[in-house]
């Protein structure tokens, strides 16, 4: 099988000759990955570890986007990130929040948000041929992602209280993202003929105990919103994947009615969230990517306790229903060797 056969065939649960495998790191892992196969590039890196899946993009061909003196730089929305260092590495952090003080609608009028026709989208069909033999994603876990991507904005704060009470400016806010998301997958999707297997989106609908917002806000503010790119992409043939972190149980039933196919990336030390459960409860109508747990096993296990983790998941998905992959990137600290063994026990490593 090739990578795309090996991926739709576990998704189709008609087993495979290896578990498919998609591979998040930090750039920091990332960089120790590359340094110990003596490769560069993150393709080259993903090819030593067998991962399944590529992405294609459209490109950036609107305003320049700006560098300041301090070092930040400007984001789609206004925003500004800088990077933040945690001790042995950084996180890109918002630093600059251009709706952090606005309180009325009428205060966006006139403001430059991004449109479908920053993009070119001339190149994705070639990109999708170019990978043709891999499991083809468009999207990300920061598309569409109104809870992240406002804060980034807005502030988390502010958003998680603009949710509670239904605030006009983040409706507002909402709608400009849904809009433009949509807008640009349909371009991707129109452009790749097809070609594209797996639209990929995101929202961290999960705190480590339970959702981070009701379930009624969920129905109100989110449901319609998801089931439209839902929606849109199975009208072109391809599949949904939705990232989010955290504890989802609540909300499973309700995604799956709207059209979502995969899961990603399945915290399994979040509560509700432990893999036997959900296969027992879902594994028949959902498709999960992740479950080896940055926070536990990854960092703190042993090889042989990532290993076994492994085996359990082979055996629990004998005949697809997962793609196997870290629960979040792998974090700085994380040893080498237990990063080396996820992959070397799922047989995908080379090299």
């Amino acid at each position: 099988m090739d990578s795309r056969e090996r991926v739709l065939a576990a998704f189709e649960r008609r087993g495979y000759d290896r578990i498919p495998v998609k591979h998040e790191g930090t750039p920091e892992v990332n960089r120790q990955l590359m340094d110990y196969f003596g490769v560069n590039g993150h393709d080259a890196l993903l090819e030593r570890l067998g991962d399944d899946f590529r992405y294609v993009q459209a490109n950036w061909s609107g305003p320049d986007l700006r560098t300041f003196p301090d070092g930040s730089w400007e984001g789609l929305w206004g925003e500004r990130y800088a990077d933040l260092s945690f001790g042995d590495g950084v996180y890109p952090e918002a630093v600059y929040l251009p709706f952090e003080h606005v309180t009325r609608v009428a205060e966006l009028a006139g403001y430059r948000f991004p449109t479908p026709d920053d993009f070119d989208y001339t190149t994705v069909r070639t990109q999708c041929e170019q990978r043709a033999g891999y499991a083809v994603v468009f999207g990300s876990a920061g598309s569409f992602d109104f809870i992240n991507g406002i804060a980034r904005c807005r502030g988390v704060e502010r958003v998680l209280v603009d949710i509670a009470t239904e605030d006009p400016v983040y409706l507002a806010l909402m709608d400009q993202r849904h809009q433009f998301f949509m807008g640009m997958f349909e371009r991707a999707l129109e452009a790749a003929g097809g070609r594209i297997d797996f639209v990929h989106i995101g929202e961290d609908l999960g705190t480590q105990n339970g959702p981070l917002i009701s379930p009624r806000q969920f129905e109100r503010l989110f449901a319609p919103k998801f089931g439209a790119v839902f929606a849109l992409a199975h009208r072109y043939g391809a599949r949904t994947m939705m990232h989010s972190c955290g504890s989802v149980r609540r909300l499973i039933p309700r995604l799956i009615d709207l059209g979502l196919d995969v899961l990603d990336v399945v915290q399994v030390g979040a509560a509700g969230m432990g893999l036997h459960e959900l296969w027992d409860a879902y594994g028949d109508q959902l498709c999960f990517c992740g479950t080896m747990d940055v926070q536990t096993v990854l960092p703190f296990g042993d090889v042989a306790d990532v290993r076994r983790e492994v085996e359990t998941r082979l055996e629990l998905f004998s005949e697809g229903g997962l793609f196997l992959g870290p629960t979040h990137a792998v974090q700085v600290g994380t040893p080498l060797q237990n990063t080396l063994e996820m992959y070397r026990a799922a047989g995908s490593l080379r090299g």
